[in-house]
């Protein structure tokens, strides 16, 4: 991390006298304790977030009274309360497995944290390759998914699994092509070269294209479905399933699913903030950092609304939603940007 490593240079007295491995990994494991904070402390704020969204929605209150001011300890007294429950593993658990399960999770949230530009400066690691290393870190979260349905030694656990590995699967391909419109475009794979393409003005965003409008509303339904958030929240279906692919987890293990469920939140929003809303780009009287985060959480903010709101899909209205509505659409707009690509390069070679 280039800004780190510049600010490290300045203020640390000897550091530019380390061997050049260590002035470029020193920084990046501060960039990386920092996103580590970040995904710690989100669902802390996020969980008291959304109990005061739901309680406003619903005419009520929510947490009032834990920490005072409308109970904003309310989640960290939870989280003390998980940290000293016991922890349970059934009798006929696969054992390693079960353990493994919940940090496969986390780490598949955590770690596609590193390519995420919170300014111009503010980046873990701007790979070349950034939207590919996303889509393909995320997939670990189905596999701890899967792991933790099949461990559990559990029915309900098990179909839980199946469903969330169908849901994740088959809502990937739409939310994949929809991304290719903004790369197509763009010509680079880059999280930076893709919000450095938005620079100019607000209407520069590709939110604000005809083909990119399009697409950031199936990227964003598909990422409903990856996050399971309603209406897609049948892997763990309270009323049919229990749990879902959790319901055998306590303590930490259990605390592990739900600090990945709202990092992962902050996750697809922040992805999404990238590649149609300009990134870290606004008015210059706030830095670019606090934009990125206001933009990031105007979108969680949706996925908490639209949990009140919509009731939760059937497994094949959901199927039905994924092939046979965004699947089609997402092709067509991938085709668009091709063609649109063509044309505007080839008039820019006259």
């Amino acid at each position: 991390m280039e800004y780190l490593r510049q600010v490290l240079l300045q203020k640390v007295a000897g550091f530019d006298q380390l061997p050049g491995s260590l002035q470029v990994f020193i920084p990046m494991l501060l960039g990386c304790l920092l996103c580590l904070g970040l995904v710690a402390l989100f669902p802390l704020f996020a969980v008291w977030l959304e109990r005061k969204v739901s309680a406003h929605m619903q005419d009520r209150l929510g947490p009032m009274r834990v920490g005072g001011w409308h109970g904003w300890a309310q989640t960290i007294a939870d989280g003390v309360k998980l940290l000293l429950k016991e922890d349970i593993i059934p009798a006929e658990a696969d054992r390693l497995l079960f353990k493994l399960a919940p940090i496969v999770v986390f780490v598949g949230g955590f770690a596609a944290f590193v390519v995420l530009p919170f300014s111009d400066q503010f980046i873990v690691s701007d790979l070349n390759i950034g939207v590919l290393y996303i889509i393909a870190i995320s997939s670990l979260g189905v596999v701890g998914i899967i792991m933790a349905g099949w461990a559990s030694n559990n029915k309900y656990a098990l179909f839980g699994g199946m469903r969330a590995a169908a849901q994740i699967v088959s809502y990937e391909i739409p939310t994949m092509l929809a991304i290719l419109t903004v790369v197509i475009p763009v010509g680079s794979l880059s999280m930076q070269d893709i919000v450095r393409a938005q620079s100019g003005g607000i209407f520069n965003w590709f939110i604000f294209q005809p083909v990119t409008f399009l697409a950031f509303w199936v990227f964003y339904i598909g990422t409903l479905a990856e996050v399971n958030r309603t209406p897609f929240d049948i892997p763990e279906a309270e009323s049919e399933l229990v749990a879902g692919y959790h319901t055998e987890y306590s303590g930490m293990r259990f605390a592990f699913f739900f600090l990945a469920e709202y990092a992962n939140m902050f996750l697809v929003s922040a992805i999404g903030v990238t590649l149609f809303w300009g990134g870290w780009q606004g008015p210059t009287w706030l830095p670019g950092p606090i934009w990125f985060i206001l933009k990031a959480m105007a979108l969680v903010f949706v996925q908490m609304w639209l949990r009140w709101t919509l009731p939760r899909l059937r497994v094949d209205q959901l199927m039905y939603v994924s092939w046979k509505v965004l699947l089609p659409i997402s092709f067509i707009l991938v085709l668009a940007a091709g063609i649109l690509a063509l044309v505007t390069e080839g008039h820019l070679n006259e």
